[in-house]
Protein backbone atom coordinates (compact mmCIF):
# COMPACT_ATOMS: atom_id res chain seq x y z
CA UNK A 1 0.00 0.00 0.00
CA UNK A 2 2.92 2.45 0.62
CA UNK A 3 4.63 1.87 -2.27
CA UNK A 4 0.64 2.16 -4.22
CA UNK A 5 0.41 5.50 -2.32
CA UNK A 6 4.07 6.72 -3.35
CA UNK A 7 2.98 5.60 -7.21
CA UNK A 8 0.59 7.56 -7.01
CA UNK A 9 2.33 10.44 -6.34
CA UNK A 10 4.77 10.30 -9.24
CA UNK A 11 2.80 12.52 -11.32
CA UNK A 12 2.55 14.90 -8.80
CA UNK A 13 6.22 15.01 -8.22
CA UNK A 14 6.74 15.15 -12.06
CA UNK A 15 4.73 18.38 -12.07
CA UNK A 16 6.40 19.87 -9.07
CA UNK A 17 10.02 18.67 -9.15
CA UNK A 18 11.08 21.56 -7.31
CA UNK A 19 8.91 20.62 -3.85
CA UNK A 20 11.33 19.34 -1.35
CA UNK A 21 8.15 18.88 1.08
CA UNK A 22 6.98 16.29 -1.55
CA UNK A 23 9.91 15.01 -2.47
CA UNK A 24 10.94 14.13 1.37
CA UNK A 25 7.34 12.34 1.66
CA UNK A 26 7.70 9.61 -1.61
CA UNK A 27 10.90 9.45 -0.57
CA UNK A 28 9.17 8.29 3.02
CA UNK A 29 7.02 6.42 1.47
CA UNK A 30 9.55 4.83 -1.22
CA UNK A 31 11.74 3.65 2.01
CA UNK A 32 9.11 2.23 4.11
CA UNK A 33 7.90 0.02 1.57
CA UNK A 34 10.84 -1.13 0.78
CA UNK A 35 11.15 -1.83 4.38
CA UNK A 36 7.77 -3.63 4.85
CA UNK A 37 8.62 -6.06 1.88
CA UNK A 38 12.37 -6.84 3.04
CA UNK A 39 12.41 -6.88 6.41
CA UNK A 40 9.74 -10.02 6.55
CA UNK A 41 11.16 -13.35 7.58
CA UNK A 42 10.08 -14.75 4.08
CA UNK A 43 12.28 -11.65 2.15
CA UNK A 44 15.16 -12.08 3.97
CA UNK A 45 15.20 -16.05 3.61
CA UNK A 46 14.20 -15.93 0.07
CA UNK A 47 17.03 -13.14 -0.71
CA UNK A 48 19.70 -14.87 0.62
CA UNK A 49 19.00 -18.20 -1.43
CA UNK A 50 18.19 -16.51 -4.78
CA UNK A 51 21.66 -14.00 -4.49
CA UNK A 52 23.53 -17.40 -2.99
CA UNK A 53 25.31 -14.81 -0.97
CA UNK A 54 25.25 -15.55 3.21
CA UNK A 55 23.35 -13.50 5.19
CA UNK A 56 23.04 -10.35 1.91
CA UNK A 57 19.81 -9.37 3.06
CA UNK A 58 21.26 -7.94 6.65
CA UNK A 59 23.06 -4.69 4.45
CA UNK A 60 19.73 -4.82 2.36
CA UNK A 61 17.63 -4.43 5.66
CA UNK A 62 20.35 -2.50 6.84
CA UNK A 63 20.15 0.47 4.22
CA UNK A 64 16.27 0.54 3.99
CA UNK A 65 16.62 1.07 7.64
CA UNK A 66 18.91 4.13 7.28
CA UNK A 67 17.50 5.57 3.96
CA UNK A 68 13.80 5.60 5.90
CA UNK A 69 15.43 7.07 8.86
CA UNK A 70 17.05 9.95 7.04
CA UNK A 71 13.81 10.44 5.06
CA UNK A 72 11.96 10.69 8.13
CA UNK A 73 13.93 13.34 9.46
CA UNK A 74 14.00 15.10 5.81
CA UNK A 75 10.58 15.27 5.93
CA UNK A 76 10.27 16.64 9.39
CA UNK A 77 13.05 19.11 8.54
CA UNK A 78 10.69 20.44 5.21
CA UNK A 79 7.83 19.98 7.06
CA UNK A 80 7.96 21.92 9.96
CA UNK A 81 8.35 25.95 9.20
CA UNK A 82 11.66 27.36 9.22
CA UNK A 83 13.86 29.90 6.87
CA UNK A 84 14.34 28.64 3.52
CA UNK A 85 17.78 28.62 4.17
CA UNK A 86 18.03 26.91 7.43
CA UNK A 87 15.72 24.17 5.61
CA UNK A 88 17.76 23.80 2.60
CA UNK A 89 21.27 23.49 4.48
CA UNK A 90 19.48 20.85 7.27
CA UNK A 91 17.89 19.00 4.62
CA UNK A 92 21.54 18.66 2.71
CA UNK A 93 23.37 17.76 6.10
CA UNK A 94 20.44 14.96 6.26
CA UNK A 95 21.13 13.52 2.76
CA UNK A 96 24.79 13.88 2.63
CA UNK A 97 25.13 12.16 6.43
CA UNK A 98 22.45 9.23 5.65
CA UNK A 99 23.68 8.53 1.56
CA UNK A 100 27.63 8.09 3.09
CA UNK A 101 26.10 6.05 5.78
CA UNK A 102 24.66 3.89 3.66
CA UNK A 103 27.24 3.64 1.43
CA UNK A 104 29.70 2.55 4.57
CA UNK A 105 27.12 -0.02 5.13
CA UNK A 106 27.69 -1.45 2.00
CA UNK A 107 31.46 -0.91 2.48
CA UNK A 108 31.81 -2.91 6.29
CA UNK A 109 29.81 -5.83 4.68
CA UNK A 110 31.78 -6.64 1.94
CA UNK A 111 34.81 -5.98 3.93
CA UNK A 112 33.31 -8.68 6.65
CA UNK A 113 32.78 -12.38 6.77
CA UNK A 114 29.29 -13.41 7.22
CA UNK A 115 28.96 -17.58 6.31
CA UNK A 116 26.56 -18.49 8.73
CA UNK A 117 23.27 -17.29 8.18
CA UNK A 118 20.93 -15.60 10.24
CA UNK A 119 17.81 -14.41 9.63
CA UNK A 120 16.45 -13.33 13.27
CA UNK A 121 19.68 -12.97 15.03
CA UNK A 122 22.45 -11.37 13.00
CA UNK A 123 22.90 -8.76 15.18
CA UNK A 124 23.73 -10.71 18.44
CA UNK A 125 25.42 -13.77 16.55
CA UNK A 126 27.46 -11.50 14.31
CA UNK A 127 28.28 -8.61 17.09
CA UNK A 128 31.96 -9.52 17.65
CA UNK A 129 32.94 -9.79 14.05
CA UNK A 130 35.40 -7.06 12.78
CA UNK A 131 33.68 -5.06 10.45
CA UNK A 132 30.26 -6.50 10.88
CA UNK A 133 29.79 -5.12 14.27
CA UNK A 134 30.53 -1.92 12.97
CA UNK A 135 27.95 -2.17 10.56
CA UNK A 136 25.47 -3.53 12.90
CA UNK A 137 26.48 -0.11 15.34
CA UNK A 138 26.63 2.12 12.60
CA UNK A 139 22.94 1.34 11.19
CA UNK A 140 21.30 1.68 14.74
CA UNK A 141 23.08 4.87 15.74
CA UNK A 142 21.82 6.18 12.44
CA UNK A 143 17.95 5.32 12.96
CA UNK A 144 18.07 5.91 16.92
CA UNK A 145 19.91 9.73 16.10
CA UNK A 146 17.69 10.31 13.43
CA UNK A 147 14.34 8.79 15.37
CA UNK A 148 15.92 11.15 18.84
CA UNK A 149 16.15 13.63 16.95
CA UNK A 150 12.33 13.44 15.08
CA UNK A 151 10.61 12.93 18.24
CA UNK A 152 12.56 16.26 19.68
CA UNK A 153 11.43 18.43 16.24
CA UNK A 154 7.44 17.03 16.63
CA UNK A 155 7.28 17.31 20.24
CA UNK A 156 9.14 20.96 20.07
CA UNK A 157 6.98 21.66 17.34
CA UNK A 158 3.42 20.40 18.80
CA UNK A 159 4.12 23.24 20.80
CA UNK A 160 3.22 26.05 18.63
CA UNK A 161 0.59 24.42 16.42
CA UNK A 162 -3.29 23.28 17.12
CA UNK A 163 -5.80 21.46 16.05
CA UNK A 164 -5.32 17.86 14.13
CA UNK A 165 -1.12 18.93 13.52
CA UNK A 166 -1.07 19.24 17.13
CA UNK A 167 -2.16 15.99 17.56
CA UNK A 168 -0.52 14.04 14.76
CA UNK A 169 3.08 15.53 16.31
CA UNK A 170 2.18 14.27 19.66
CA UNK A 171 1.11 10.83 18.21
CA UNK A 172 4.64 10.89 16.02
CA UNK A 173 6.78 11.92 19.04
CA UNK A 174 6.31 8.48 20.87
CA UNK A 175 5.88 6.45 17.85
CA UNK A 176 9.85 7.65 17.34
CA UNK A 177 10.52 7.33 20.77
CA UNK A 178 9.91 3.50 20.78
CA UNK A 179 11.94 3.39 17.24
CA UNK A 180 14.41 4.71 19.94
CA UNK A 181 14.14 1.30 22.53
CA UNK A 182 13.85 -0.19 19.62
CA UNK A 183 17.92 0.55 18.86
CA UNK A 184 18.98 0.88 22.31
CA UNK A 185 18.15 -2.34 23.31
CA UNK A 186 19.20 -4.25 20.22
CA UNK A 187 22.80 -2.36 21.20
CA UNK A 188 22.37 -3.49 24.67
CA UNK A 189 21.99 -7.37 23.13
CA UNK A 190 25.58 -6.53 20.64
CA UNK A 191 27.32 -4.74 23.81
CA UNK A 192 26.44 -8.11 26.09
CA UNK A 193 28.34 -9.84 23.35
CA UNK A 194 31.31 -7.73 23.94
CA UNK A 195 31.62 -8.59 27.54
CA UNK A 196 30.78 -12.01 27.34
CA UNK A 197 27.02 -12.12 28.60
CA UNK A 198 24.32 -13.15 26.16
CA UNK A 199 21.24 -11.18 25.59
CA UNK A 200 20.27 -12.49 22.20
CA UNK A 201 16.15 -12.64 23.57
CA UNK A 202 15.88 -8.79 23.24
CA UNK A 203 17.01 -9.25 19.29
CA UNK A 204 14.36 -12.17 18.55
CA UNK A 205 12.05 -11.79 21.08
CA UNK A 206 11.83 -8.30 22.55
CA UNK A 207 12.38 -6.06 19.42
CA UNK A 208 10.26 -7.33 17.30
CA UNK A 209 7.12 -6.67 19.81
CA UNK A 210 7.75 -2.89 19.23
CA UNK A 211 7.53 -2.98 15.07
CA UNK A 212 3.89 -2.70 15.30
CA UNK A 213 2.85 -0.08 17.89
CA UNK A 214 5.45 1.97 16.07
CA UNK A 215 3.88 1.41 12.80
CA UNK A 216 0.67 2.04 14.09
CA UNK A 217 1.42 5.16 15.71
CA UNK A 218 3.71 6.26 12.85
CA UNK A 219 0.37 5.53 10.70
CA UNK A 220 -1.73 7.75 12.67
CA UNK A 221 0.65 10.52 13.02
CA UNK A 222 1.07 11.27 9.73
CA UNK A 223 -2.65 10.27 8.85
CA UNK A 224 -4.09 12.93 11.25
CA UNK A 225 -3.09 16.17 10.25
CA UNK A 226 -4.09 14.87 6.61
CA UNK A 227 -7.25 13.86 6.96
CA UNK A 228 -8.07 15.80 10.13
CA UNK A 229 -9.41 19.41 8.65
CA UNK A 230 -11.39 17.51 6.23
CA UNK A 231 -12.96 15.16 9.00
CA UNK A 232 -13.35 18.67 11.18
CA UNK A 233 -15.14 20.46 8.61
CA UNK A 234 -17.45 17.52 7.66
CA UNK A 235 -18.01 16.83 11.38
CA UNK A 236 -19.04 20.77 11.77
CA UNK A 237 -21.40 20.95 8.43
CA UNK A 238 -23.04 17.22 9.95
CA UNK A 239 -23.69 19.78 13.13
CA UNK A 240 -25.11 22.84 11.69
CA UNK A 241 -27.56 20.52 9.47
CA UNK A 242 -28.87 18.79 12.35
CA UNK A 243 -29.35 21.93 14.37
CA UNK A 244 -31.03 23.50 10.56
CA UNK A 245 -33.09 20.74 10.28
CA UNK A 246 -36.34 22.02 12.76
CA UNK A 247 -36.04 25.55 10.50
CA UNK A 248 -35.83 23.44 7.22
CA UNK A 249 -38.79 21.15 7.59
CA UNK A 250 -40.71 24.42 8.73
CA UNK A 251 -40.15 26.31 5.22
CA UNK A 252 -39.37 23.61 2.87
CA UNK A 253 -42.78 23.55 1.19
CA UNK A 254 -42.65 27.57 1.23
CA UNK A 255 -43.11 28.79 -2.24
CA UNK A 256 -40.29 30.49 -3.62
CA UNK A 257 -40.91 32.18 -7.42
CA UNK A 258 -37.54 32.60 -9.01
CA UNK A 259 -35.10 30.67 -6.91
CA UNK A 260 -33.45 27.48 -8.49
CA UNK A 261 -33.83 24.65 -6.37
CA UNK A 262 -31.06 21.54 -7.63
CA UNK A 263 -31.75 18.32 -6.21
CA UNK A 264 -28.98 17.06 -3.88
CA UNK A 265 -29.17 13.54 -2.52
CA UNK A 266 -27.70 13.53 0.60
CA UNK A 267 -26.73 10.23 0.68
CA UNK A 268 -23.92 11.64 -2.73
CA UNK A 269 -23.68 14.99 -1.61
CA UNK A 270 -20.79 16.16 0.29
CA UNK A 271 -22.03 17.78 3.88
CA UNK A 272 -20.83 21.27 3.40
CA UNK A 273 -22.02 21.07 -0.21
CA UNK A 274 -25.52 20.21 1.73
CA UNK A 275 -25.28 22.41 4.18
CA UNK A 276 -24.41 25.44 1.77
CA UNK A 277 -27.27 24.97 -0.85
CA UNK A 278 -29.87 24.60 2.40
CA UNK A 279 -28.52 27.68 4.01
CA UNK A 280 -29.55 29.36 0.51
CA UNK A 281 -32.65 27.40 0.05
CA UNK A 282 -33.23 28.48 3.62
CA UNK A 283 -32.54 32.27 3.09
CA UNK A 284 -34.87 32.13 -0.56
CA UNK A 285 -37.75 30.84 1.69
CA UNK A 286 -37.51 33.69 4.24
CA UNK A 287 -36.60 36.34 1.55
CA UNK A 288 -40.35 34.45 -0.04
CA UNK A 289 -42.26 35.50 3.39
CA UNK A 290 -41.04 38.86 3.88
CA UNK A 291 -44.12 40.32 2.55
CA UNK A 292 -46.13 38.52 4.91
CA UNK A 293 -43.99 39.14 7.72
CA UNK A 294 -45.66 41.58 10.07
CA UNK A 295 -43.94 43.84 12.72
CA UNK A 296 -47.12 44.13 14.83
CA UNK A 297 -46.88 40.06 15.50
CA UNK A 298 -43.21 39.98 15.51
CA UNK A 299 -43.84 43.17 18.42
CA UNK A 300 -46.42 41.37 20.33
CA UNK A 301 -44.07 38.28 20.14
CA UNK A 302 -41.41 40.09 21.06
CA UNK A 303 -43.62 41.12 24.08
CA UNK A 304 -44.73 38.20 25.58
CA UNK A 305 -41.06 36.48 25.56
CA UNK A 306 -39.63 39.18 27.63
CA UNK A 307 -42.72 38.82 30.02
CA UNK A 308 -41.73 35.33 30.50
CA UNK A 309 -38.35 35.93 31.35
CA UNK A 310 -36.13 35.54 28.11
CA UNK A 311 -33.12 37.99 27.65
CA UNK A 312 -33.23 40.69 24.71
CA UNK A 313 -31.39 38.51 22.37
CA UNK A 314 -33.28 35.38 23.34
CA UNK A 315 -36.75 37.04 23.24
CA UNK A 316 -36.25 38.93 19.42
CA UNK A 317 -34.66 35.44 17.83
CA UNK A 318 -37.89 33.64 19.33
CA UNK A 319 -39.96 36.80 18.30
CA UNK A 320 -38.71 36.40 14.64
CA UNK A 321 -39.26 32.73 14.60
CA UNK A 322 -43.39 33.58 15.51
CA UNK A 323 -43.59 36.23 13.14
CA UNK A 324 -42.23 33.93 10.11
CA UNK A 325 -44.35 31.05 11.51
CA UNK A 326 -47.59 32.99 11.48
CA UNK A 327 -46.38 34.34 7.91
CA UNK A 328 -46.08 30.65 6.47
CA UNK A 329 -49.90 30.05 7.58
CA UNK A 330 -50.62 33.57 5.87
CA UNK A 331 -48.78 32.45 2.65
CA UNK A 332 -50.68 28.98 2.61
CA UNK A 333 -54.05 30.89 2.67
CA UNK A 334 -53.56 33.95 0.57
CA UNK A 335 -54.02 32.95 -3.53
CA UNK A 336 -51.79 35.98 -4.34
CA UNK A 337 -49.44 38.53 -2.80
CA UNK A 338 -50.62 40.06 0.21
CA UNK A 339 -53.05 43.07 -0.43
CA UNK A 340 -50.80 45.26 1.78
CA UNK A 341 -47.08 44.50 1.29
CA UNK A 342 -45.72 47.34 2.51
CA UNK A 343 -44.10 46.45 5.85
CA UNK A 344 -40.92 44.00 5.06
CA UNK A 345 -38.36 42.10 7.14
CA UNK A 346 -35.31 44.16 6.72
CA UNK A 347 -33.85 44.03 9.81
CA UNK A 348 -30.89 41.91 8.98
CA UNK A 349 -29.65 38.81 8.06
CA UNK A 350 -31.18 36.24 10.56
CA UNK A 351 -28.72 33.62 12.15
CA UNK A 352 -30.03 30.95 11.00
CA UNK A 353 -29.06 28.57 13.90
CA UNK A 354 -30.58 30.47 16.61
CA UNK A 355 -33.27 30.53 14.71
CA UNK A 356 -33.68 27.05 14.31
CA UNK A 357 -33.79 26.30 17.63
CA UNK A 358 -36.31 28.71 18.30
CA UNK A 359 -38.33 26.54 15.83
CA UNK A 360 -38.02 23.79 17.85
CA UNK A 361 -39.27 25.19 21.07
CA UNK A 362 -42.51 24.64 22.52
CA UNK A 363 -42.12 28.44 23.52
CA UNK A 364 -42.82 29.51 20.18
CA UNK A 365 -45.99 27.38 19.56
CA UNK A 366 -47.77 28.93 22.57
CA UNK A 367 -47.21 32.47 21.37
CA UNK A 368 -48.42 31.92 17.84
CA UNK A 369 -51.53 30.17 18.96
CA UNK A 370 -51.69 32.93 21.73
CA UNK A 371 -54.97 35.08 21.09
CA UNK A 372 -53.06 38.40 21.02
CA UNK A 373 -50.45 36.98 18.30
CA UNK A 374 -53.50 35.96 15.80
CA UNK A 375 -54.67 39.52 16.51
CA UNK A 376 -51.72 41.07 15.78
CA UNK A 377 -51.28 38.98 12.65
CA UNK A 378 -54.61 40.49 11.08
CA UNK A 379 -53.61 43.81 12.61
CA UNK A 380 -53.87 46.95 9.37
Amino acid sequence: MLLFVCGMKIPAMIRRRHDPLLRAACLLLLSAGCLMIFAAPDSITTLNQFTGIPNLAAPVVYATTTAFSGATLLLIVNWRPAPPGQTQRWSRMCVTAYGCTILALAALFWAGNTPVTQPALFDAYYATTPYIREMIVTYLLAQGLAMAAASALCWRWSKEVHGSLRAGLRILAPAYLIIVCYDALRLTAVAARWTGHNLDFLVDRVTPTLAAPACILGALGFVIPLTGPRIAETARAVHQLWQLAPLWHALQEISTPGAIRAPLPWWRTHPAVLLTARKTALYDSLLALTPYCDPAAREAAYHQARQQGDDEDHAAVTADAAMILIAREQQRTTPGPPPDATHSWIRRPPDLIPLSRSFASPVVRELVHGSSLQKAAHHD
